[in-house]
């Protein structure tokens, strides 16, 4: 297997610290700043810090897999082309190829909107003035169901977020090389602000603040279902630690450059999330944190060095998110490109820019869905993003690796301890699933029904498996 050959049109402009960067920058983003709160609100006092350290050893867990995987078949779309090879692709690996297309035209561009969404509501911050405006001029188009709005929000700060998001299109629309440096701009910028916070929390940590359960009377939620329910939280503030593997095809040495750099970022932003849970939570009380949920780290600036710095952080803050959303749609955008270069998605998306060799027209399909999903709730984003994706392609990307190695692939990068992080990421992912609430559950597993409906008819009208002759598949 040639794992160092380019790909038609593409090209191999990433090394190791730019791949990091771009893992880093993608998962830094809101992440941390803006669940915090929410995870204290399902699970409560000190227990919090458990759902940042159980999700962290699943992600490390998990990185093994996404590193083998990456390292034996470094193609552009990353898991599209691991689910294909490695169930088959004559067969079920159609199949579970195209759920995952199907799946990720929803997932990530939910997940890159989200990071759009928390610029928005973090920009409240910079004055109270603008805060009441855009509070005045905010129209909800939807319902409260669980007490969790479902629906789409417009207002001022959704129109701020939408021209970030064009104007991250606008960056993206160049050479990957180049895209490479601004990601290390970028991951300077974004750790900028986490030593920010943690200089000035960690050295003010109280441990009876920290200790402090709920100000009220009200029941914590059971620990085994708040920590499932928080898990799925902080799993998504660490979505991201894979996003290289979906630019493969434009990685120097991947395998070298692939397993390094996901480990490398999952291991840091475990370290560093966690971090910044106690310096949040061991400066301000839990019931000051759960009344600033929406901008917790402008209030956590304004008590400890002023208004000015409050403001500061906002702006940092927003540019943490534009960063972000930079990193996931670059990654993302390559996914429909690769399934179209196999066929197994419209052929008018396998295109190549003749000057800046990227995929253009998948870029613009992706980044219009990012736009599109900016406009939701932010509760809403993260968990759908979280449901619809565990099944369709962690869960199956265990089995990846398994059937890989028993077809005899060359896996020139192996993980330790197999099949131990198979089995811990396998039980993590089950256990992250089920804390996310049986409506999202039901929204997963109807994503996944609809795009087998979708698949089946597709099948039937090309003469595909599984409506193909014995012949023609084998």
């Amino acid at each position: 297997m040639d794992t160092g050959s380019n790909e038609p049109g593409l090209q191999r402009g990433l090394g190791f610290w730019q791949a990091t960067a771009i893992n880093i920058t993608q998962i830094v983003g809101a992440g941390v700043f803006a669940t915090v709160p929410l995870i204290l609100g399902v699970l409560p006092g000190p227990e919090a810090l458990l759902a940042w350290l159980v999700a962290g050893v699943l992600i490390v867990c998990d990185s093994m897999i996404w590193g083998e995987l990456g390292a034996a078949l470094p193609s552009a779309g990353g898991s599209y082309h691991y689910l294909l090879e490695s169930f088959g692709r004559s067969r079920w690996g159609r199949l579970m190829s195209f759920l995952f297309v199907w799946q990720i035209l929803l997932s990530g561009p939910l997940e890159v909107g989200s990071g759009l969404v928390a610029a928005a509501q973090f920009s409240k911050a910079i004055s109270p003035e603008f805060k009441a405006f855009d509070e005045a001029n905010t129209v909800r188009l939807g319902a409260e169901v669980n007490g969790q709005f479902l629906g789409m929000i417009l207002s001022p700060t959704r129109v701020f977020g939408l021209a970030m998001g064009g104007l991250i299109l606008a960056l993206l629309y160049r050479r990957v090389d180049s895209l490479g440096k601004i990601s290390l701009v970028f991951l300077a910028a974004v750790m900028a602000v986490i030593g920010w916070v943690l200089l000035e929390g960690l050295p003010r940590f109280q441990l009876a603040t920290f200790m402090a359960g709920r100000p009220d009377d009200t029941a914590p939620r059971h620990l085994t279902s708040g920590l499932g329910a928080g898990m799925g939280l902080a799993i998504y503030s660490y979505f991201g630690y894979y996003n290289v593997c979906y630019l493969g095809g434009e990685v120097r040495d991947p395998v070298r450059t692939l397993p390094r750099s996901i480990l490398a970022s999952s291991l840091a932003v475990v370290a560093l999330f966690s971090l910044v849970h106690l310096a949040f939570t061991g400066v301000i009380p839990l019931d000051s944190i759960l009344e600033n949920k929406d901008n917790l780290t402008a209030e956590f600036m304004t008590r400890l060095r002023g208004d000015w710095a409050g403001r500061l952080v906002t702006v940092l803050l927003v540019g943490s998110c534009f960063a972000s959303c930079f990193s996931g749609t670059l990654g993302y955008s390559r996914v429909p490109y690769a399934a179209a270069r196999e066929g197994n998605f419209l052929r008018w998306f396998d295109a190549v820019h003749p000057v800046h060799r990227i995929p253009h027209r998948s870029l613009l399909l992706i980044g219009g869905l990012v736009l599109f999903w900016s406009l939701f709730s932010l509760d809403m984003i993260i968990s759908a993003l979280v449901a619809t994706r565990i099944i369709e392609q962690f869960i199956a990307q265990v089995f990846a690796v398994m059937l890989l190695r028993k077809k005899g692939v060359p896996m020139p990068w192996r993980m330790p301890l197999y099949p131990l992080p198979l089995l811990v990421a396998l039980l993590g992912w089950l256990f992250v699933y089920a804390g996310t609430g049986w409506l999202f559950i039901l929204l997963g597993l109807g994503t996944l029904l609809v795009g087998l409906i979708v698949f089946m008819a597709w099948s039937r009208s090309r003469g595909d498996w599984p409506f193909a002759r014995a012949q023609n598949i084998a």
